[in-house]
């Protein structure tokens, strides 16, 4: 049997409690305990998703009591974990008795158990997921000497320690020393002026609407004005030595004003300016390097007209056609990546997309929100706080799912609405009221993907990634709370046969990953394993 690092059971054989992996994440103070507290909550953090992913993709249930669940896994070993929507504590079975593993011990495991699943192994994935839970840890230690922003949009964008709750590694920044990228880290409360690049006219690409880019700052003659973010400035500091030697580029200063990094890290709002700005870092987060790629930009102004269109119609009929449904509608919006400007010479690398800002399509007296902020746990969120956890509920999905099933039916249109490209507008009690979604590059459309594919995509963005974590971080808010028979009501509103259909399916589609990262799959790729659908039965 493979060799994992075990931690002794105590003398009494009872398992000491873990702090929570969501706990006190965000609230004031938050980790301002001494090394050993920070280290604990560390592994928490990094354990949780893991764990969700490990027992989600190899692991097969064997029994729970309600506490702890019992897993067997491929090697034949047994694990356990405590809690459901964010396991913790793992334990192993050995030489008669459980052992605690720490996330070094869990991270080996991992890696034992994924070896006797494809035969395969990686070396570069336990590193992701070590530096992953490292960056928690620098992130918890910046957040006890900084100050959250009072925009409680901005501080819901800047709220997610724990990140994605299904990949192994959600936190790693590349690898680099913490000092190189804390600077710029939402999880870390960053803002920061953008620098200033004068690019010569004759190296200038640009496709749609640019202009707002010019009103950043003063370029020389025969130059155009191009922020850059500073971390992508360093990371690319050799390859761009020869254009600011011969003056295709040079340095302009900086902006008068802060940008603040959202949780996609790359994207950058300036309240100011009502401006957000998505630029190429060369880094990996999460399953891509997240480069502006050149076939993505290409594209992006084909597939941002097709989303603005369904959206345009959507707000203009209240009902969407085939995926209308009676009742009255519920207004939503569509940020527009409505134009990018780059260097012929570093196409990908100085990429800068202009997304349109929020103050022109929120819902007047709303105040918007990052759905994965909401799961995540932020002060004043109005998950936690909501009076009536049903009526609160209902007018999530009331917003949400109808545009995005409009947008598929009518249109053609697979968003990607998963919980960081989705915000929702709360009025002044904490009721959502509209919906807003963003990013045209992970936007498919029909027929460049078939249907089928099309809609198994939508429903993993829209229902497995983003309602089921909603519903389930609701109901532990709300204990007693079944978010499921809304979910059935509201898909059941839409004339949409592939919505109705998923009300009798057993299965929903699942992300797999940490086998993705495993087998090291382009990180555009996507495969899905069968998960229990809670919607079916009801």
């Amino acid at each position: 049997m493979d060799r994992v690092d075990l931690i002794p059971p105590p003398a009494d054989s009872a398992t000491p409690a873990a702090p929570a992996p969501g706990a006190g994440a965000t609230g004031p103070g938050a980790g301002a305990a001494g090394p050993d507290a920070v280290a604990s909550r560390a592994d928490a953090l990094a354990a949780a998703p893991l764990l969700n992913c490990l027992l989600r993709e190899v692991a097969e249930q064997r029994s729970g009591d309600g506490v702890r669940q019992v897993y067997r896994l491929p090697s034949g070993r047994l694990l356990r974990v405590r809690g459901t929507r964010r396991p913790a504590e793992p334990e192993v079975h050995a030489d008669g008795a459980w052992h605690r593993l720490d996330h070094r011990g869990l991270v080996d495991l991992a890696g034992t158990e994924l070896r006797h699943r494809t035969g395969l192994t990686n070396p570069d994935l336990p590193a992701e997921m070590l530096d992953s839970r490292d960056a928690v840890a620098a992130l918890l230690a910046a957040r006890a000497r900084a100050t959250p922003p009072e925009d409680p949009y901005l501080r819901s964008e800047q709220s997610l320690l724990t990140g994605h709750p299904h990949h192994p590694a959600p936190k790693t920044r590349g690898g680099g020393p913490p000092g190189g990228w804390l600077p710029y880290a939402p999880e870390a409360y960053a803002r920061f002026p953008l620098v200033l690049l004068g690019l010569r006219e004759d190296t200038v690409v640009e496709d749609g609407d640019t202009a707002v880019l010019d009103a950043l700052g003063e370029a020389p003659p025969g130059y155009r004005l191009l922020p850059a973010h500073p971390w992508q400035l360093d990371l690319v500091r050799t390859a761009l030595a020869p254009a600011f030697a011969d003056g295709r580029l040079v340095r302009l200063g900086a902006t008068d004003f802060d940008a603040w990094p959202t949780a996609a890290v790359r994207t950058l709002y300036a309240p100011g300016r009502d401006l957000f700005l998505k630029v190429s870092l060369d880094v990996r987060i999460t399953n891509d390097v997240r480069r502006l790629w050149r076939h993505d930009l290409l594209g992006l102004r084909r597939t941002d007209a097709a989303v603005t269109e369904a959206f345009e119609t959507f707000g203009s009929s209240g009902a969407a056609g085939a995926a209308g449904a009676a009742g009255g509608a519920v207004p939503a919006a569509w940020l527009s990546d409505r134009g990018y400007r780059t260097a012929g010479f570093a196409f990908e690398e100085l990429a800068v997309v202009v997304r349109d800002g929020l103050r022109a399509h929120v819902t007047p007296g709303a105040t918007p929100l990052l759905a994965a902020g909401l799961v995540e746990g932020f002060e004043g969120s109005p998950l936690a706080g909501a009076a009536d956890p049903e009526l609160w509920w209902e007018a999530y999905l009331r917003a949400v799912v109808p545009p995005a099933l409009a947008a598929f039916a009518d249109h053609g249109v697979v968003l990607e609405a998963h919980l960081q490209n989705t915000l929702v507008a709360v009025d002044a009690a904490g009721l959502p009221v509209q919906a807003l979604f963003r990013d045209a590059e992970g936007v498919k459309l029909l027929p460049d993907v078939g249907r089928a594919a099309g809609w198994e995509r939508l429903v993993y963005c829209l229902v497995v990634n983003h309602l089921t974590e909603v519903a389930a971080a609701l109901a532990e808010h709300h204990p007693g709370l079944d978010p499921w028979p809304a979910v059935r009501r509201e898909l059941a509103r839409h004339d949409l046969p592939e919505a109705r259909a998923l009300l009798t399916a057993p299965t929903l589609p699942g992300k797999t990953n940490l086998l993705l990262r495993w087998t090291a799959a382009d990180g555009a790729a996507a495969r899905y394993l069968p998960l229990p659908n809670p919607l079916a039965g009801g």
